[in-house]
């Protein structure tokens, strides 16, 4: 379940708002647990948050807060389901402003990861951190996804993500 992840999306930068969601999502629900665990139940993920549709999740009601609390495919946390439907609305307010997610996350890099966390706790919920390093790391906007050593990093370079543009 790693080897795929480390070798083909961690660290490697996205523009898809859905793709940003989703990192976002995993990343809440792997809080207190095992990214072995988060992997392992990210296909029920998909189908239980509309494959991560910024717009259907963020439209979701009471109806289906019960419902997502009753899968056992997933992490059925209140406070993180909460927050994944709430965040949603957050990007699309953020994409209102910006045009998408991604635009919004370029406007402020580079940030330190301090400013980082201050600015994602001011602005989405359940985000400390340690949610907020990763999820940076996991898109490319803060280095540390991978070691200079390990083949992903070159690949990764390639693709000149944030944290190796030059401001």
């Amino acid at each position: 379940m790693h080897a795929s992840y480390h070798d083909a999306e961690y660290g490697f930068p996205s523009r898809d708002d859905n793709v940003l969601l989703e990192r976002l999502a995993l990343e809440i629900n792997q809080a207190g647990l095992s990214w072995e665990t988060i992997l392992r139940k990210r296909a029920a993920f998909n189908e239980a948050f509309a494959g991560f549709d910024v717009d259907r999740v963020a439209a979701f009601g009471d109806d289906d807060v019960a419902r997502l609390l009753g899968n056992a495919g997933i992490v059925r946390n209140r406070l993180k389901i909460a927050a994944v439907i709430d965040n949603a609305r957050r990007i699309q307010a953020i994409r209102s402003e910006c045009g998408s997610f991604a635009n919004w996350l370029d406007a402020r890099h580079p940030l330190s990861k301090a400013e980082w966390v201050a600015l994602f706790k001011r602005t989405f919920r359940f985000t400390g951190g340690e949610i907020t390093g990763e999820f940076l790391m996991s898109l490319g906007y803060l280095d540390g996804a991978h070691e200079p050593s390990c083949p992903v990093y070159a690949r990764i370079l390639a693709q000149c993500p944030p944290f190796a543009r030059k401001t």
